[in-house]
């Protein structure tokens, strides 16, 4: 496979600051660092015993680059790394890689303030696989976008991955942050929520279904939204629409958890446009956002990206339907300088409506994405 989209940020961020690259385990970050590291460069990984004892000895290699790989796993990483930058500055490119407690960590008494730049790294998608054909946007559909089940090309594969993927982040990531009585409950709500994709998120349902407190289911989506197992997003407000304000909506980085095509074909729309966003934050500072719209009467729009809060872009997704929805025109009145878009999965209809509505198949929508 060609490099992957973040190849040539992470060499230009690298001239001028550490890099730190966070995402979901398995996303491919160690690939795309060794992929990068230059010639006489040198990879330590925290779990390498030869390579951890470099580090707990305070050695820095003569290298013009250094990749560390899990070293949030280390109690002391955010001074060690900050004295090897202050030392040597842009002299010696650092890049830093992990699993997903790397965002979570990094976040808890920040040393490094102004010293890196952070990447978000997320599944392969359309654009950057190339895909033009519905053949190949339902193989991406069915197996996932993690590259190990989607290169693997068989669903049992795929299945076998998506169960061991979901065992390691209970055992290894959420039991290094959560009191051990509680990963049953965790894990019976990890099982619970694919099923709850594409409708506002009920805290308090959950919370009765789990028989415990408002406050722990709270906090165990956090977790998982910070170990990049969820993502949630929050509803559009408005003083022009009579908007909820609440219930986020949330989605899976694998979407393959979802059995029902409809909410896994929205859940694989709702990752492609996070991507999006995370790039246009990441790589230009934008401040871009994913939300949703949905009214007190019931009127739902799926996918909206505001700019400097403002809506943008508005994106309803079905799967065979290829006439948009009324809740999308009611949107479209009220804010008339945003465009929308209404894709399908099976439809070859590609056309703009009187409204402004663009109607267009998934893969032509996705292709223009990142």
């Amino acid at each position: 496979m060609k490099q992957r989209y973040l190849a040539e940020q992470v060499k230009n961020d690298l001239t001028k600051k550490m890099v730190f690259i966070g995402g979901p385990r398995q996303v491919g970050k160690t690939t795309l660092a060794k992929m990068l590291l230059e010639r006489d460069g040198v990879y330590l990984n925290w779990d390498v015993s030869k390579h951890r004892e470099i580090i707990l000895k305070n050695e820095i290699p003569e290298a013009p680059m250094l990749v560390f790989d899990e070293i949030h796993k280390y109690r002391s990483w955010r001074p060690y790394l900050k004295g090897i930058f202050d030392l040597h500055g842009t002299a010696k490119k650092i890049l830093v890689t992990g699993s997903a407690r790397l965002d979570y960590y990094r976040y808890g008494g920040d040393s490094l303030q102004g010293r890196y730049h952070f990447l978000r790294m997320l599944p392969l998608s359309v654009a950057e696989l190339g895909i033009t054909g519905k053949t190949e946007l339902k193989q991406l559909l069915q197996l996932s976008g993690f590259p190990e089940p989607f290169f693997s090309g068989t669903l049992n594969y795929s299945q076998r991955w998506s169960r061991e993927y979901r065992t390691r982040i209970i055992q290894e990531d959420i039991v290094s942050l959560e009191n051990t009585t509680s990963l049953q409950k965790i894990e019976l709500m990890m099982l619970r929520l694919p099923f709850l994709v594409g409708s506002p998120l009920s805290v308090n349902s959950l919370r009765e279904d789990l028989n415990v407190s408002h406050k722990a289911v709270s906090a165990w989506l956090e977790i998982l939204e910070r170990l990049y197992a969820i993502f949630r997003i929050p509803p559009f407000e408005s003083n022009l629409l009579r908007a909820v304000k609440k219930e986020q909506k949330h989605y899976h980085y694998d979407w393959t958890l979802i059995k029902e095509e409809g909410a896994r074909f929205e859940n694989m729309i709702a990752l492609h446009l996070l991507k999006w966003v995370y790039w246009k934050q990441d790589t230009e500072g934008k401040d871009i956002e994913l939300r949703y719209f949905r009214d007190i009467d019931g009127r739902e729009v799926d996918f909206l990206i505001t700019e400097d809060q403002m809506p943008v872009l508005c994106v309803e997704c079905k799967v065979k339907e290829d006439i948009p929805t009324k809740a999308m025109h009611y949107f479209l009145n009220k804010f008339p300088n945003c465009k929308a878009w209404h894709i399908t999965l099976e439809g070859d209809k590609n056309v703009t409506t009187k409204e402004g509505v663009h109607i267009t198949p998934a893969e032509v929508f996705l292709s223009g994405l990142i």
